[in-house]
């Protein structure tokens, strides 16, 4: 099948203007106005990337991503949400989903992170740093850099990672910059998805 941008949204201002967006950068896409409707369509061999609302009526964009995982669904899916945080977006990861975006969105930006995920799945996720590779990066972190990390990947905001080890909460700045810098990643989101399944 021909890879597309398959938009659930139950905002139609959002779907047409995604639609749009993603038409002016030759992009093909289709729209479902609910997590149910673009359900009863699935099938597994649709191919490109799954761009989703998080919170819709009926059916969370969350519920429909759970429910395509028990199946077995391999569409990458970038959430889309005007309520997301960091905590849900590194749950979210966690849990397989590509990226996390929050609305209002940079246009140019999220469809350069939509055409990556399409690309992720024609090739049916290229390989990243092997085990060793990651093993060796967290080999380099400090004892308490992995306090500080093992925090950030279950979602904990820097003053709560301050309170907890005691710490001044610029410190873990530093410490979070570092852990960055070591891991080869730019973000908690990426560096959950680096993690994920090495961990």
């Amino acid at each position: 099948m021909k890879p597309i941008a398959h938009i659930v949204d139950d905002d139609e201002a959002i779907r047409d203007a995604l639609t749009w967006l993603f038409r002016s950068r030759h992009v093909d896409s289709r729209a479902w106005p609910s997590a149910e409707a673009f359900l009863a369509d699935w099938r597994e061999d649709l191919r490109g990337c799954l761009v989703l609302d998080v919170r819709m009526g009926g059916m969370s964009g969350l519920q429909l991503f759970d429910l395509l995982s028990e199946r077995g669904s391999r569409l990458p899916v970038i959430f889309l949400s005007g309520h997301g945080d960091i905590p849900l977006a590194v749950a979210a990861v966690k849990k397989g989903a590509f990226d996390f975006v929050e609305k209002p969105f940079n246009d140019n930006e999220l469809v350069d992170r939509v055409i990556r995920a399409m690309e992720s799945d024609a090739s049916r996720k290229a390989p990243g740093p092997g085990a060793a590779a990651i093993a060796a990066r967290l080999a380099q972190l400090t004892p308490r850099e992995r306090e500080v990390m093992e925090r950030i990947l279950a979602g904990k905001y820097n003053k709560v990672i301050a309170d907890e080890l005691s710490i001044a909460m610029r410190t873990v700045e530093v410490h979070r910059s570092r852990i960055f810098e070591k891991m080869s990643v730019k973000s908690a989101v990426e560096l959950a998805q680096l993690l994920s399944g090495n961990r």
